[in-house]
């Protein structure tokens, strides 16, 4: 084997190593009896980092003009309030936030029914948390999604 060889496999990962070893990984969501894609997939990064940006803008914009007054420092602090209450009421009552609804994605519970309000509190706490949102499993559910026993689908 060359250093090439050892390289890329680095480079390209674990899974990508092992899938070339000829380990069957299957597609997101398979596990968890979602269709490979359509309405009902699993919801692609790109798409959920695109509405989280949506609602981030959309939650510095209310905290900017309706809560801090001008102050540009104080907005940023009340922007994490402002994004914790429009996902925790967003998740509650439709199943998604702005964001999430303009990029046609929704968060459901594992059994395919809308999140109850205790497992919209565990996700949210856990999303303004960073950390577990930014630790995936090979469904690419984040932490928070997982406590909350939830996943992302397009719809």
């Amino acid at each position: 084997m060359d250093n090439r060889e050892v390289v890329g496999s680095w480079l390209s990962g674990p899974r990508a190593t092992a899938e070339q070893m000829g380990v069957e990984f299957g597609y997101r969501g398979e596990r968890l009896g979602l269709p490979e894609d359509g309405p009902g997939s699993v919801a692609s990064i790109g798409r959920r980092v695109a509405a989280i940006f949506v609602d981030w803008v959309l939650c510095v914009v209310i905290a900017y003009g309706l809560i801090a007054h001008r102050d540009v420092h104080s907005a940023n602090n009340w922007a994490l309030a402002v994004f914790g209450v429009v996902s925790l009421i967003g998740l509650a009552l439709v199943g998604g936030t702005p964001g999430k609804m303009i990029f046609r994605l929704r968060v459901i519970g594992l059994d395919g029914r809308r999140l109850s309000p205790l497992a919209a509190v565990i996700r949210t706490v856990l999303l303004l948390l960073v950390i577990p949102a930014l630790v995936w499993d090979r469904d690419t559910r984040g932490l928070h999604d997982k406590a909350a026993k939830a996943v992302q689908v397009r719809i």
